[in-house]
């Protein structure tokens, strides 16, 4: 059986440092994954870009939905530019209309600014009104895989639409599966759709200090990257 690939979502050098130990085939490197995901700092990217493994950067100026002004599609652009510059192996994209759908134009406008690098369609897709019909706009902007749940919150309940965009990519672009995956449950996953990579964030619960907490600085726990259950995902995938 071919190895399934995994990449696995970080947020900062600790997290970054757990997936290269636990064994991760990719990062995809973010700041505020409790946000969904943000444009990482130039620090962290500096960091990843030496870590041994291919790094995606997030390409998002900030959380909410992903129906970008002007402004906002510039920043974007220069963000990826300096991805580029950075020596990083992908981007991570996305952006939509009023209406819902994959915004073309703007996708097209990141896409060209990427160059040389892979692309990910971020769960923007998740959002969208027709899944075959974007699936169809991001084979013909030359975007390299979606990230996707098949519109579910968690993968696992989005199995079917995953199996059926797989069938429809016809290997013209990767599907790769997010959300709610574990090592308990992705094996279950990759059987029933035929993908051939995921993506998790391996993530465990920590605490945080209460005068923090306190003062509004963060919430009572966070979620970071941790080594073992990378390696749990892993072994999972190998069984």
């Amino acid at each position: 059986m071919a190895r399934i690939g995994l990449e696995v979502a970080v947020d900062s050098p600790a997290g970054l440092a757990a997936a290269v130990a636990g064994g991760a085939d990719r990062v995809e490197l973010c700041a505020a994954l409790e946000l969904g995901g943000l444009t990482p700092a130039p620090g962290l990217v500096a960091q990843a870009r030496d870590c041994g493994l291919p790094v995606f950067a997030m390409i998002r100026p900030r959380a909410g939905d992903f129906v970008f002004d002007a402004a906002e599609v510039e920043a974007a652009l220069a963000d990826i530019a300096a991805m580029r510059a950075a020596g990083l192996a992908g981007v991570v994209i996305g952006a939509a209309r009023p209406d819902g759908a994959l915004d073309e134009g703007v996708l097209a406008r990141m896409v060209a600014a990427a160059g040389p690098l892979a692309v990910t369609l971020h769960r923007v897709f998740d959002l969208v009104p027709e899944q075959s019909a974007a699936l169809e706009v991001a084979v013909r902007l030359g975007i390299g895989r979606v990230l996707t749940s098949g519109g579910a919150t968690r993968a696992v309940d989005g199995a079917a639409q995953i199996a059926a965009l797989v069938a429809q990519a016809r290997g013209r672009i990767g599907i790769l599966p997010g959300a709610g995956i574990t090592p308990d449950n992705v094996a279950a996953l990759v059987a029933a759709t035929g993908v051939v990579e995921v993506h998790a964030s391996c993530a465990v619960s920590l605490p945080q200090d209460p005068d923090a907490v306190a003062l509004g600085f963060c919430g009572p726990v966070r979620r970071q990257t941790d080594a073992e259950t990378v390696r749990k995902m892993r072994a999972a995938l190998a069984a």
